[in-house]
Parts: structure tokens; sequence; C-alpha cells
């Protein structure tokens, strides 16, 4: 009993030390040996039901800290939706945590020899990583690959999309746990070739990366673009008596003098306190303001063929006429919070046009490519819009025609000042990476940034800060592999092993 005991603390312990590898903190050093010993205890277990409940207790512990910031859209107005915090946390966690138990499961079944396990494991993993980035919508979000975002391996994503670094972290992984166990039957010398083998292909990806971080950019974008970071507190938002000057607040900051006067401003999602089609003076006074275009993220109201109100959170293009010149809606919406039926029964307390649009978003048509030389703005090319959870996913980046740079406006107030924002920051550099193109981020509290093609920050207003940011949005690269090809072949490949392992379980058990 007490080696059970012990069994279940290195698995919760392995999954709490394994979440550190994610945003902020980026420990995958540490990372990497925790997903070994996960793998070990997966290998060790006799039974597919040991093997899933190993892996599920590793799972929810990991899930349960890299994704603690689900909790502060309810402590936004914690006397009304304070108490949904904790479900809120454990159920995401243990949900996510399904899918490591799962991989687990099924390779137990399949399997018996420990290396066959481990490696099968690995490969499980990344099948079931892929499947959680589309089943119910999808949700990326804290993949194993993402441990690698800032260091040179991430551009590995140029060539294999986030689902490569997944690979090489579980591969990794993969590999310190046949050493631990290889080195535990006294082979010594298998294992030595086996850390030589883990070491140089740690050292090639780190040295790649390195070497493409190192090749030049094309030049910039030649006008400067400013963005706007009110900063403005999510639980005072929405307050009646405070939007008038929250509005006011992004008004100065887009007419603050500058050195280069910017050809566009703008601000981030849900910045406008009005709906687009009852705007009132609220689009003359943005451009008087600002003296050029401003792209906005402002709630729409319109009827369907039917007659139906429809609301979309949307981007829209403001000209120096004070008319709207193009409009892009989310097509991408956020589960539980934007289009989940009877929500709009606990969307009270949250405030505002939020309120009423929380009861159901519609969506958007889908990708789109805002046509900024067309539409006046010279110099500025072709850019596709994403509103903020759109930038987790990136097959919302693939069009027909390829831009110049992506945009992203996002409204992080919701997510605290933790760990939230910075992970979600760091997904927008690997989209940037995965493309090859620059990234224009433009954040209500923050990170507001502008990210070059090979994912690097190369201008940022810190997190929690007021202010603004100018600058010229850096060089495109041409199409990468992963641009061209996709994930694809991942899912034709995993694919086939998951087949695989669950014919191999099917014919174990009918030989038992």
């Amino acid at each position: 009993m007490r080696g059970r005991w012990a069994v279940l603390g290195v698995a919760l312990a392995s999954g709490l030390i394994a979440a550190l590898g994610q945003a902020p903190w980026g420990l995958w050093y540490l990372a990497l040996p925790a997903l070994a010993a996960v793998a070990l205890l997966v290998a060790l277990v006799p039974t597919a039901r040991g093997a899933f409940g190993r892996a599920w207790l590793a799972g929810a512990a990991q899930f349960a800290v890299a994704l603690a910031w689900i909790v502060e859209p309810f402590l936004i107005d914690s006397t009304t939706h304070g108490w949904m915090a904790p479900f809120a946390l454990l159920g995401m966690a243990g949900g996510l945590a399904l899918f490591w138990g799962a991989a687990a499961a099924l390779t137990a079944a399949a399997l018996q020899r420990p290396v066959a396990r481990i490696w099968a494991f690995a490969g499980a993993m990344l099948a079931f990583e892929a499947l959680r980035g589309h089943l119910f919508t999808g949700f990326p979000w804290a993949l194993t690959g993402h441990i690698w975002i800032g260091t040179p391996a991430d551009q590995l994503a140029a060539y294999g999309g986030g689902l490569l670094l997944s690979a090489l972290a579980l591969g990794l992984a993969a590999t310190l746990a046949t050493m631990a166990y290889r080195l535990s039957q006294g082979r010594i010398l298998r294992a030595s070739l086996e850390a030589l083998g883990g070491a140089v292909a740690l050292a090639a990806a780190l040295g790649l990366g390195a070497f493409r971080l190192a090749a030049p950019l094309p030049a910039p974008l030649t006008p400067v673009v400013r963005l706007v970071q009110g900063n403005v507190p999510q639980h005072l938002k929405w307050q009646p008596d405070l939007v008038e000057g929250f509005y006011h607040r992004h008004l100065a900051l887009s007419a603050s003098a500058s050195d280069e006067p910017p050809a566009l401003v703008i601000w981030p999602e849900s910045a406008a306190p009005f709906l687009l089609d009852s705007a009132g003076d609220g689009l003359r006074m943005a451009i008087e303001a600002a003296g050029v275009p401003v792209i906005f993220g402002v709630d729409r109201r319109a009827r369907d063929e039917a007659g139906r109100v429809q609301y979309f959170n949307a981007l829209a293009l403001i000209g120096m006429d004070a008319q709207v010149a193009a409009v892009y809606d989310k097509h991408h919406l956020v589960p539980f919070g934007e289009y989940i039926p009877l929500i709009g029964q606990f969307a009270e307390g949250f405030g505002g046009l939020a309120s009423q649009a929380l009861s159901g978003y519609a969506p958007g048509a889908g990708v789109e490519i805002l046509d900024l030389a067309a539409l006046g703005l010279e110099g500025l090319g072709q850019s596709l819009p994403l509103i903020c959870y759109e930038a987790v996913f990136a097959r919302n980046l693939r069009s027909e025609m390829r831009p110049d740079w992506i945009l992203q406006i996002t409204n992080d107030a919701w997510f605290g000042t933790g760990i939230g924002p910075f992970q979600h920051l760091a997904q927008a550099q690997l989209r940037a990476v995965e493309f090859g193109l620059p990234l224009v981020r433009a954040a209500n509290t923050g990170v507001s940034a502008m990210i070059d093609a090979r994912g690097r920050i190369t201008a940022a207003l810190p997190l929690g800060e007021q202010g603004v940011l100018d600058a010229q949005i850096p060089g495109a690269l041409p199409a990468t592999p992963y641009a061209r090809i996709g994930d694809t072949p991942w899912h034709i490949a995993l694919s086939l092993l998951a087949l695989w392992l669950a014919l191999r379980g099917w014919r174990r058990r009918g030989r038992v």
C-alpha cells in the first residue's frame, strides 16, 4: 500500500514539475525529466487501468498549474461568480488529463515490454495532442512542445509546426526514460549510447535553431504603426460611469506626440464601448484624435437572412472619412464564453456589451485578408486579422493568399496579470515562426508587441502598463515548409499509429 502511494506521489510531482516548462517559467530542462518519469510509470505498470490512473494524475497536476489562469474570469465579479472558479480549474485540468490517461491506457493495452511502451506512449501522447487541437473546436494550450518557445529549438516549428516541437520534447523524454530503465537493468553501455543519441538530437535542434535565428531578416515595412494599450481593468471596463473615460483614454493615447507620426493606429479587442452599427460620434472622435486610420475591436450587430439579430466580436478599420472601410468578424469563438447556450444567464455580472453578446456571438465567415494598401494605407500591404483566442490555432492562419503580416487584437485582462497573458503571447510567437510572418499584437492590458518572422519580440509594452508603442512592422520571410504543408502529414501518421495500437490492444485482449 505504501508503494502505491509513493507511485502516485511521483506521478503528481512529475506533473507539477512538467508544468514549469510552460510560459512564463520556460524551465524545459525540468519538464523533460518530469515527462520521462511519467513515461516510466506507464511503462512499468501491469494493467491499462493502472497506466491510465498514473498518467491521468500526472496530467491533472500539470494542467492545474499551467492553466491556473482559468480561474481569473470568475474572479472579476467574485461575489457572483467566484464559487465557480475551483470547479472550472478542476474540470479543465481533469478533463484535459483524460488525453494523457487515454494515451497511457492505449499503450499499456497494446504493448508489454517497457521500452516499447515508453516510445509508444510518446507517440500516443503526440497523437492525442493533435486530437486535442480539434476535438470540440479544439484547445491546443499547454502542449508539451510549448516548452521550447523562446529557445532556439522553437525554430523547428517552421518545418513541422507545434507538433514537431512536441515530438522533440516527447522524444527526448522517452530517451531519458529508456536510459533510466536500461540503467536499472545494468545495461550501462546501451544507456550511454542512448544518452549520446539524445544529446546529439538536442544539440542539433538547438544548433539548427541558432543558425536560423542568425540569418538576416528582410527590411521592415516603411510606415510606423502605433499600438495603443489602454490597460483597462476588466472589473471596471463596463461600468456605466467609467466607459466614457476609458474611451477618452484611448483617444488621448492615440493623439500622443511622436518623433515619427504613425500611418495607422491599432487599439485592442473590445476597445470601443459602443456597437459598430450605432457608434454615434465615436468613429469621428477616433479619427480626429489619431489623425490617421484606426483599427479597433468592437461589437457589431446585424440581422441574418431570417431577420434575427446577431452579434459579432469584430475588428473594424475606420478610414479618414470616419467611415467603416473594412470589418472582420471573429469566426473561431471561445467555448463556454462566446457561444455556449444558456451562458447568458451567467453573463449579467460581466457587464456592458459583453453581457448581451455572451448569450451567443455568431461566428464570422472565416479567415480573411485585409488589403490595407488597396484601402489607402500605402506600404502596409496585406494583413491577416485574428481576434484573441484565434491565434492559438495555426489553422486560423491558412488562407489562399499569403499576407505580409499577422494582426492580433486581444483583451487579456480576462486572464489577470499572472501566467495566462504570457502563455497567450508565447503562442503568438509560435504562429510567427510557423508561418514566417511578423505578428503585430495589440492587447488591452498587455503584452502589446511587435514580433518578427522568427518569433522574436522586437518591441513591446509591459504587462499591466498604459501607453503606446510606435514601431515598424518587421519584414516577412518566404513561406515556410509548414506554411505550405501544414499538419496533414502528422495527422495521417499519428492516426495510423493510434489505429495500430488500438488493433494490437484488441488482439491482446482476445488472446487473454
